[in-house]
């Protein structure tokens, strides 16, 4: 009998026996059963002699001990013995069994390193039978078929086998919310499946976290599909909702959580929802609620330098001073409303309404506008900031670009544009370099080796999957500018296939993806592509588009594009050796002056299709060109410091990202930028002149292409304040009353409007009437004034009028003989009526009719 029990794999054949050994293990098993014999022999004896010699010992040792110990001795002798056996014993017993674990071990092994053997043999075979069929199979075709149908096997395996184990992403554990004190670390973490890996980004409140806006703050990590977000020492403004969304190229998923950082003094805690994962929005409670918003401080025109900080900051009064609830106050620039971003942060509260830039750059220029919304209004501030260009890196250099915006984003290329900078007093600019950085790094590639010398570039070669940054500097004759303002993380994935997801969110932690591919039924061998047509064309590349083949199917696409010089007959393929999963791709390096047709051909895993319908003749050309110079430029006065531009479009302007003004002191000759981001309209007020210098003034707009020429200059314009309208008499108060009569006192008028106020016209009428009274016919020098003749208990108005020589500025207020208190101040109420702008023939008119006609009524006009 064996010593070891046959295993299940061998009891299959149908002779089992010992016969499968190799020569090493018999001759171990051999020498194995020779010792254990001869052990056993050996033990056989010894026992036999240790018996004889036990026994007379014994009887001697009987003897003695009757004698002497009473049988103490032998009893312990005997037991030692017996104990000394045992021990023996199971160390043999030991020994056997680790001999025999061994060999299994041993045995086990060496089947598995056989069954490799023969899987890799099998395979090897079936490669060989492969080959040997494709090679025996191209021996029948010809040498064009041949090399696209290798060129085809090709391109199609390399991406075979990643197909084959893709899988959208798959969320296995959520983010669980948690609610903190302040100065506490919060980590949220969450676990993500899928193949390609997926692209995890974190969001707060629906903003990208980016963790070199605030250094130190945010900690992310991943390690083994375990994704972790770790906020430090979390304060207030963490309070939010935050959000982790995975993204691959066969889908996205998403799940957020609530943070909620608590203080030790619960009456400072700001105002936010602590039951719902979201910060409850003050819109919903403003529209209830009536304020008065009066600005005490308002900020002016700001002057800045690229990478400075700065803040623009308001000093309000807001009536009633409610501390749960405030209204909304919202930021604009250039009327586009402003979003906290790494660049920008917003403060309201505490009768203060600010904007800070962390660094300023010219893409932040522009006019900015501070709203005060509440069921009472809008009311609201606006000034200007211009940001001057940095210092160049190289002297003569341009001015960075700025606006840098992506477009178009697809799994393979998108397209990035741009604005380009003024160039008063440096040459033209020869062209742009772009640079992109993979999200999560700081390493910068440049992605272009030429010059590009129009403000659009599709940039190609992105990792599908992966979000990128991108920045523009511009080149001229003297050097390369500064780099322009990172633009937002766009990731290479093709929109399209995103739309083709239809996400069912139930009210639990499953989300359901549906394809709507599953409802198109199997195909095989695809159909060609649909509307292949230039979606773009330029001087240096064609952005081809075309619709995908209908019924798509369930599985991947691939498309190969084809080209071919008009008339040569010929097709060279495009991208041989990158697979183009979009409907889109940017066809360069195309000779200039001649003229191509495209094709495009689309494959599975099943097959290749026919090619599509031939385009049109397409030939690399720009599409737009240099705008023309814009019109008359005509310059008045605004302020001591500032004047108003205006001019006329041009006649031929396709496409305009603007106009840049320039200004030039008469006689210099020496100009200098006025705006350093390009305008989008047509009149533009210049400050920061100075007072009563003569300035000239000249435009010149911009597209994609490049800068018109200059327009003609403007007429030589003296600055300084231009005549305008004075305002109103304001700080009006009751000084006495004794029921017959009343005397009123006020302050001169803030604006004189640029001209001498002539003097003070009172006019008052009972209340509920509508006809004025002339109160004094000829113009008060003094701000005092005793109206005679008044009823006692009766209610009346007054209006105050202060006329130039330009126009006139008046308040008038109601009051009542019998109801108020010397030194009591008047509530001022604006009023219609012949208070106004009045032009310069119309106050000569009023006051002639009250010099020489002495006109004691007059009605509303």
């Amino acid at each position: 009998m064996s010593l070891v029990a046959v295993p299940f794999y061998q009891k299959r054949h149908r002779h089992f026996d010992q016969s499968y050994r190799n020569i090493q293990t018999r001759y171990l098993l051999d020498e194995y059963a020779a010792k254990k014999r001869a052990s056993t022999q050996s033990s056989s004896q010894k026992s036999v002699t240790q018996e004889s010699s036990s026994q007379r010992e014994s009887s001697s040792e009987r003897a003695s001990s009757q004698t002497l110990l009473g049988g103490t001795t032998c009893r312990l002798c005997a037991k030692r013995v017996s104990t000394a056996l045992e021990e023996e014993e199971q160390e043999r017993k030991r020994r056997y069994h680790s001999l025999l674990a061994a060999y299994g071990e041993a045995k086990r092994e060496r089947y598995l390193s056989e069954l490799a053997q023969l899987e890799e043999d099998v395979h090897l075979a079936r490669t060989h039978a492969r080959d040997k069929l494709d090679r025996f199979a191209l021996q029948h075709v010809d040498t064009h078929a041949l090399r696209h149908a290798v060129g085809d096997r090709l391109a199609w395996e390399r991406h075979s086998f990643e197909d084959r184990i893709s899988r959208a992403p798959e969320i296995l554990v959520r983010l669980r919310s948690h609610t903190v004190w302040e100065r506490m670390s919060v980590k949220l973490c969450f676990t993500v499946q899928g193949f390609p890996t997926p692209v995890v980004q974190w969001y707060k409140d629906g903003s990208l976290i980016c963790q070199a806006g605030e250094p130190g703050k945010y900690r992310i990590e991943s390690k083994y599909g375990v994704h972790t977000l770790e906020i430090n020492r979390a304060d207030f403004d963490d309070t939010a909702t935050y959000s982790a969304v995975a993204t691959n190229v066969h889908g996205q998923v998403s799940t957020n959580a609530a943070v909620v950082v608590r203080r030790f003094h619960g009456d400072e805690e700001p105002f936010h929802s602590v039951g719902l994962p979201i910060r409850l929005p003050l819109s919903s409670v403003i529209p209830y609620t009536h304020f008065d918003v009066q600005f005490l401080e308002k900020f002016g025109v700001t002057f800045r330098r690229e990478g400075e900080t700065l803040t623009l900051k308001c000093t309000l009064l807001v009536t009633p001073d409610l501390k749960r609830v405030q209204p909304r106050a919202e930021w604009y620039r250039d009327d586009v409303l402003l979003k906290e971003s790494k660049w920008t942060k917003m403060f309201f509260g505490e009768g203060q309404a600010s904007l800070s830039f962390s660094h300023l750059n010219k893409d932040d220029e522009g006019l900015y506008t501070l709203r005060i919304v509440s069921r009472g209004g809008i009311s609201d501030h606006s000034a200007f900031l211009f940001v001057r260009d940095a210092d160049p890196l190289v002297m003569g250099a341009p001015g960075a670009p700025m606006d840098v915006h992506c477009h178009d984003a697809n799994r393979d290329y998108v397209i990035v544009t741009w604005k380009p900078p003024n160039t008063t007093k440096e040459s033209p600019v020869l062209g742009y370099f772009i640079d992109r950085c993979e999200v999560g790094t700081d390493n910068w590639v440049q992605c272009n080796d030429a010059p590009v010398k129009i403000c659009k570039y599709p940039v190609s070669g992105l990792v599908e999957g992966r979000s990128y940054t991108f920045r523009v500097r511009a080149v001229n004759s003297a050097g390369v500018s500064r780099p322009s303002r990172a633009s937002e993380a766009v990731a290479a994935l093709d929109p399209l296939d995103l739309k083709r997801l239809q996400g069912i969110h139930w009210e639990g932690d499953k989300d359901i993806v549906i394809y709507q591919d599953d409802l198109e039924g199997e195909v095989q061998i695809p159909r060609p592509p649909t509307n292949v047509h230039a979606s773009e064309i330029s001087r240096t590349y064609v952005v081809l588009s075309w619709d995908p083949p209908t019924p798509r199917g369930k599985e991947p696409l691939m498309y190969f594009i084809e080209k071919s010089v008009v008339g040569s007959g010929t097709w060279q393929r495009e991208n041989a050796q990158t697979a183009v999963r979009s409907p889109r791709y940017a066809v360069f390096d195309l000779a200039e002056g001649k003229s191509y047709v495209f094709r495009v051909l689309s494959a599975n895993k099943h097959g290749l299709s026919d090619p599509s319908e031939i385009t049109s003749p397409i030939q690399a050309q720009d599409t737009i060109v240099v705008p023309s110079a814009p019109g008359r430029v005509l310059a008045s006065r605004n302020t001591k410091t500032s004047v108003v531009v205006q001019w006329d479009q041009p006649k031929h302007g396709e496409d305009l990202l603007g106009y840049y003004v320039d200004c030039c002191v008469a006689g210099s000759n020496v100009w200098e930028p006025c705006n350093h981001k390009p305008i989008g309209y047509n009149r533009f007020v210049v400050h920061g002149l100075t007072t009563g210098e003569q300035y000239i003034f000249r435009v010149k707009a911009v597209n994609a292409v490049g800068t018109s020429e200059n327009s003609q200059e403007s007429d030589v314009i003296k600055v300084q304040a231009a005549l305008t309208v004075p305002s109103h008499p304001y700080g009006i108060t009751l000084l006495n009353c004794d029921g017959h009569s009343m005397t009123l006192g006020w302050k001169v008028p803030k604006f004189s409007g640029g001209s001498p106020i002539i003097g003070y016209y009172v006019d008052k009428r009972e209340g509920h009437h509508k006809n004025w009274h002339e109160v004094n016919s000829s113009p008060l020098k003094e701000r005092i004034l005793t109206v005679e003749g008044l009823t006692e208990g009766s209610t009346y108005e007054f209006k105050i009028a202060a006329p130039t020589w330009w126009g006139s500025g008046c308040r008038r207020i109601p009051v009542s003989s019998s109801s108020v208190r010397p030194g009591q101040r008047l509530s001022q109420v604006p009023t219609s009526g012949w208070v106004g702008t009045l032009g310069f023939f119309l106050v000569l008119l009023s006051l002639y009719r009250r010099y020489l006609l002495g006109s004691g009524e007059h009605g509303d006009s």
